[in-house]
């Protein structure tokens, strides 16, 4: 019998949620309206695909969920602070995400951004504590740290987002920087989701390396795949149709056209595929989410 992709989504799907929601509690005798945002964006629903890339990737060589969770939950949460913050008035300004009104939307401005900056925050008071208490050395928990700060910050995610606002209106853009905007935005925090779930489940250098590719290469397909849905519409949009044209943004699809784009992300998931053309069968999810990803409807 195959591998049941969508059986292996949902249950790991529940797996994440279940520990998302017990960590951001809300008391009925002290109301927080901080935890309260928090909780509603962390809770919107959304494909989980960073923190089951952790799981997928960490039980590929050997570890334990028990283990990789909190580490996968974090990374979520940063995902969750990224989104909060990039539908804000004076950055994409969107007013619906996953289907729902978007975090300013319902809190008000300034309770979305002390939202996402507690969500960025504790992610990282999460990773050093229960990673400690997990039983991983020291020494792992400030590599983990580092390789997610990294894909988060200047470096990374936050650096994408700054580079997509200045490429907004511009004529005179190439691919290459839709590229680097891409990697940046989001396929680092993707291979930071990979590389931390594998290092949690004692991945060698070897092992590492050929996964970062995996994950370069389906970073920038999921990206592409995005910006074609933002045009075509589909299932997995759950906001606004057209927004990047609206705004005028540098896209893929609006640099080369629709057939081009989606030629593009079918190489790049059968790239990142061949990535792992060296693991055995544990490496299944791994293909199956790449193939998943690479099918969603447009």
């Amino acid at each position: 019998m195959g591998f049941d992709i969508e059986l292996y989504l949902s249950t790991r799907k529940k797996i994440i949620d279940k520990k998302l929601s017990e960590l951001i509690l809300v008391s009925a005798e002290s109301m927080s309206r901080l935890k309260e945002s928090m909780r509603y964006s962390i809770l919107a629903g959304g494909k989980r695909l960073r923190p089951i890339l952790c799981l997928a990737a960490g039980e590929f060589v050997g570890g334990t969920i028990e283990k990789i969770l909190p580490i996968s939950c974090a990374i979520e949460m940063i995902h969750t602070y990224s989104l909060i913050h990039d539908d804000l008035p004076s950055m994409d300004d969107d007013s619906m995400r996953r289907g729902m009104p978007t975090n300013h939307s319902v809190f008000g401005e300034a309770v979305a951004i002390l939202a996402g900056d507690a969500l960025l925050t504790d992610a990282f008071l999460m990773v050093a504590s229960e990673g400690i208490s997990n039983g991983l050395s020291p020494s792992l928990v400030v590599e983990v740290i580092r390789d997610i700060s990294k894909a988060a910050g200047s470096q990374g995610m936050v650096m994408g987002q700054a580079l997509d606002l200045a490429l907004e209106g511009k004529e005179e853009v190439t691919l290459e920087l839709i590229e680097e905007m891409h990697s940046l935005k989001t396929g680092a925090l993707i291979q930071a989701s990979v590389v931390s779930g594998a290092r949690i489940g004692g991945a060698t250098d070897s092992q590492l390396s050929q996964l970062r590719q995996y994950a370069r290469f389906l970073g920038l397909s999921f990206q592409i795949i995005d910006d074609v849905l933002d045009i075509e519409g589909g299932s997995e949009i759950g906001k606004a149709r057209g927004a990047d044209a609206r705004r005028k943004k540098a896209t893929y699809p609006t640099l080369v056209g629709i057939k081009k784009a989606k030629e593009t992300a079918q190489k790049l998931t059968e790239e990142a595929i061949f990535a792992l053309k060296d693991f055995d069968e544990k490496a299944e999810p791994l293909r199956q989410l790449a193939y998943y990803l690479g099918a969603r409807k447009y």
